[in-house]
């Protein structure tokens, strides 16, 4: 009997298998045929050969075995790069791995309130966050995050692609925490930079004008005494091109949320409110903040820090002052998306604090600033710098929006979610991304021809990027215990000063105070054993004053003359340098 049913059953076995291979077999050929479609149709140009590129796909085809038919979910906030990742390669990593990627777009107040109430809760959100760098400090203090560097050694080392090239990232430094763990892997990155119409500052009899008047001649401005020249100049001289009112200077500020962004990202820094350092100063940072062997110590000036600053009440003066003279009426009442438009329409001369996540939006046919034949009318530079800025600071910001996951997420969620995040982020896909969004992470990218030949429409992207100035703009750094809580006391209380209320000196006491009080709570609580604050005992600020570096004593003179280059020798400076 044995015999006979194993007879009979031996061949069923044997067709079952066979029709399991088979399967098997056109499950693989759907894969690839899906990375073959794709990289016909979508992943060109790339850095990598056609061949490479083949490789590197079936590298995910192969890691995502084991993670078919998961359902995993992302965010990130609504950016241009994120929406060409949202809407294209995750409909694209879904076709190729037989991963279910689900990409939310939020607004970046909510995806950080999202990201809060993962790390207070322990309820998994989303299998991976896109998260600016500018929490490292928050994510390598509270213990929440698996730290990127922590993972290819460990869990996901299988899952890690040997074509990662971690070394080709340019922002690293800024995803890297006091212990010298990688904490984030930055995914999209973008600076502040200095805006102006090229046009208007070429023009032969605005230029006579100017010199006329100032002594000097129009062209970028390396200082703010310049840049206030330059936007007295279009607004009260100018008045109108071309029948149409201009101004010389476009800001916002109305009591939003937004407002605060206005200064953390790094307003005070242009000024020269910290210390020396890069990527942030150090022991001040650019928020005013002190630490003293990684601990913050305080961010008044009783306690070392420079929040409340001569520096710092010098810049916000100048934010209120320029916001009311020279921009349009209506940039008063404006929230950051609500004027990040309004150089695009053809009535500012420059802005000192313009995004180059905007260029995309820049460079649109028929716009008032793009010439017939797509190039644009207007320039990015450095922006100038403020009387109490010394060579070896930082000159402004720089947005790295980073791949972060957290320990409360199920770890095979969570590799199925790095697999994505290498994915969007791998040299297959990247050169195409950044060319999308125009928001360059890879430095193969930067070097590349595509980009050389994308340079004449990007009115200096490229050119900034390959150069060594780029190292001077950065995010948020470690000095700051907890993004979140710290960030949203900053529109509240610079709000006082822009509507009046209060003055400029007395806004920042209160910010700054308010700001040593939430570290005097974190300190109490210890709930950041590493790095954790420990706040200095007040002593009269003089002290802290006569002391080398931040904070600074007030300037005798806090406009010095004004200085400007030619955009070309600007240019011709970094690729010397």
């Amino acid at each position: 009997m044995f015999r006979q049913a194993h007879a009979s059953y031996r061949p069923l076995t044997l067709g079952l298998l066979s029709l399991i291979l088979a399967s098997g077999a056109a499950q693989a050929d759907q894969y690839q045929d899906a990375a073959k479609r794709w990289l016909q149709d979508e992943f060109t140009p790339s850095t990598l050969s056609p061949e490479q590129q083949m490789a590197e796909l079936q590298w995910f085809i192969d890691a995502a075995k084991p993670f078919r038919g998961m359902q995993i979910n992302v965010v990130s906030e609504t950016l241009t790069t994120h929406k060409y990742e949202s809407e294209v390669l995750a409909k694209a990593f879904s076709e190729i791995t037989g991963i279910q990627l689900h990409h939310d777009l939020l607004q970046e107040g909510d995806v950080i309130e999202k990201l809060q109430t993962q790390m207070q809760s322990g309820r998994n959100i989303y299998d991976g966050y896109v998260n600016d760098s500018d929490l490292i400090g928050t994510h390598s203090r509270y213990g929440k995050v698996v730290p990127i560097s922590d993972m290819i050694k460990g869990d996901a080392a299988a899952v890690t692609s040997p074509t990662l090239d971690l070394d080709d990232f340019i922002g690293l430094s800024f995803t890297t925490g006091p212990d010298g763990k990688i904490y984030q892997l930055p995914d999209q990155q973008f600076a502040n930079l200095y805006w102006f119409r090229a046009d208007w500052f070429d023009n032969p009899d605005l230029k006579a004008k100017f010199k006329q008047k100032y002594g000097y001649e129009l062209g970028v401005p390396v200082n703010w005494s310049a840049y206030e020249d330059i936007a007295n100049f279009f607004t009260n001289d100018v008045k109108e091109i071309d029948g149409k009112r201009v101004y010389g200077h476009m800001d916002y500020g109305k009591k939003d949320p937004s407002l605060g962004w206005r200064f953390t990202d790094a307003w005070f820094s242009m000024a020269g409110e910290g210390d020396k350092g890069l990527p942030n100063g150090l022991p001040v940072d650019e928020w005013g903040i002190r630490v003293e062997q990684c601990h913050p110590v305080g961010s008044s000036m009783s306690r070392g820090g420079g929040t409340n600053s001569p520096a710092a009440v010098f810049a916000t003066e100048k934010y209120i002052d320029w916001l009311h003279a020279y921009a349009p009426p209506e940039a008063q009442g404006m929230t950051f998306s609500e004027a990040g438009p309004v150089p695009a329409q053809g009535s500012v001369a420059q802005q000192i604090f313009w995004y180059t996540a905007f260029t995309a939006d820049m460079t649109k046919p028929g716009l008032p600033v793009v010439n017939a034949d797509g190039t644009p009318k207007w320039r990015m530079a450095p922006s100038p710098v403020g009387p109490y800025w010394e060579k070896g600071m930082k000159k402004g910001y720089q947005d790295v929006g980073s791949w972060t996951f957290m320990k409360s997420t199920p770890e095979k969620n969570r590799l199925a979610a790095w697999l994505y995040a290498q994915f969007v982020t791998s040299k297959t896909v990247s050169l195409k991304k950044t060319l999308v969004g125009l928001t360059p992470i890879r430095e193969s990218d930067i070097q590349s021809q595509a980009m050389t030949d994308a340079a004449p429409k990007l009115g200096g992207l490229v050119e900034f990027y390959r150069s060594p100035a780029r190292l001077e703009w950065s995010p948020t750094g470690t000095n700051v215990p907890d993004y979140p809580k710290l960030a949203q006391l900053w529109w509240q209380y610079i709000s006082r000063a822009v509507s009046g209320e209060t003055s400029v000196q007395n806004a920042l006491d209160g910010l700054a105070d308010a700001q040593d009080r939430i570290m005097e709570r974190l300190e109490r609580a210890n709930v950041q054993p590493q790095c954790g604050p420990k706040l200095n005992k007040p002593r009269d600020a003089q002290y802290w004053l006569d002391q080398p570096g931040a904070p600074k004593p007030k300037l005798e003179n806090e406009k010095p003359q004004g200085k400007t280059v030619p955009y070309a020798e600007m240019v011709k400076s970094w690729q010397e340098s």
